[in-house]
């Protein structure tokens, strides 16, 4: 997957594309995340990308020219989406449906934003990673990048990972233990140290429910639970529930 990024600050995203799982995807040659400065297409001597708003107001906006040059001279391939808070709100399924393409290109805005004419005739689209104002589209771009990426087929080692987690199946994740079994009193539910991986398999889902209802039930808006779903709330009523291990007595 190819992936562009235009920012005037590229420096910004030199050490997350270096690290952890997009730093190996980059160098397994799975992700290529190219990153554009538009300032090198500015056409003054103060490399300007901003200018004052028209009709007044506080603050800068970006220019068109620089942006519209950076993109048409990169062969960035599309959709080209705007960060911006007038976006929809970017979700895993969106995440689902990038990671199905070959590519495609992020503008970060900032300072007031960008010239409506980019959104409206440069721009393929707009998504915002949430209800907050950021200082610029930098962090939201690395949100998507990274939510995308470890969907496409070879960038994680473990492809059951991106299978089985939060929101894989509208679902928050089930909770999870590792050794020791008791630390400081508390203990990690029977059910996981039983050996039966189908009754695992089902406490695994029913926690998975229990903390979706509590947590996020605006995840299951518009559905009843199955009957299925309800036995299995029923049989884990008491096993480990969906935060910390069962305390020991």
């Amino acid at each position: 997957m190819r992936v562009d990024v235009f920012t005037i600050f590229p420096e910004y995203f030199d050490s997350p594309l270096r690290a952890s799982l997009l730093g190996r995807a980059r160098e397994s040659g799975v992700l290529d995340v190219r990153v554009h400065d538009p300032r090198e297409f500015a056409t003054d001597r103060h490399r300007s990308v901003d200018d004052t708003p028209f009709g007044g107001g506080a603050g800068m906006v970006m220019a068109p020219e620089p942006l519209f040059a950076a993109f048409e001279a990169s062969g960035a391939p599309r959709p080209f989406l705007l960060l911006s808070a007038a976006g929809p709100r970017f979700e895993q399924a969106r995440a689902r449906e990038l990671a199905r393409l070959p590519g495609f290109s992020l503008l970060c805005g900032r300072y007031e934003g960008v010239d409506q004419r980019v959104a409206d005739h440069l721009c393929d689209g707009e998504l915002s990673v949430g209800d907050y104002v950021l200082a610029g589209g930098e962090a939201a771009a690395l949100v998507v990048v990274d939510a995308v990426a470890r969907l496409v087929p070879g960038v994680m080692g473990n492809e059951m990972s991106g299978a089985d987690e939060s929101f894989a199946d509208g679902l928050l994740e089930y909770p999870q233990y590792t050794r020791p079994a008791e630390f400081r009193g508390y203990a990690v539910p029977d059910v996981l140290r039983g050996g039966d991986h189908g009754r695992v398999d089902r406490w695994r889902r029913a926690q998975a429910l229990r903390r979706t209802l509590e947590r996020r039930p605006d995840l299951l808006a518009g559905r009843e639970l199955t009957a299925d779903e309800v036995a299995l709330l029923e049989e884990f009523h008491d096993e480990g529930g969906s935060g910390a291990g069962d305390a020991l007595g």
